[in-house]
């Protein structure tokens, strides 16, 4: 009886390690998905301004497309949090997890490319 008992438990911890490896891997495809997220508000901005630029006055282009870049930022931000949260809630068993600096990582270097694309479209 006490075999069985081991054998019970030993497959609920199975379980239970398999349903945290899905979790880490959805953890990756969320933030994947929030970042091509990010970069589509940031592409909606881009042509915004290409479309709408050469109205009159030009800052009310540049603004509502700034709308989508501060959007874009929020975006980042919130991706990162989410996925540096979950990731330290979390312990991997058969799968490998992204590092938190990697998420931070692309967070920051995607959220560097929004600024620096609202710095161009005021300055255009």
């Amino acid at each position: 009886m006490a075999s069985s008992s081991t054998d019970s438990s030993d497959l609920a911890q199975d379980k239970t390690n398999w349903a945290e490896d899905r979790t880490v891997l959805a953890n990756k495809r969320t933030f994947a998905g929030w970042m091509r997220t990010g970069m589509a508000s940031l592409a909606i901005a881009i042509g915004l301004h290409a479309v709408f630029g050469v109205t009159e006055p030009t800052w009310v282009a540049k603004a509502v497309a700034s709308i989508f870049v501060a959007v874009s930022l929020l975006i980042f931000w919130a991706a990162w949090r989410n996925a540096y949260k979950t990731i330290s809630r979390l312990d991997a068993h058969g799968v490998e997890p992204v590092s938190k600096n990697h998420f931070f990582t692309v967070a920051a270097i995607l959220i560097i490319c929004s600024i620096s694309t609202g710095v161009v479209l005021w300055l255009v």
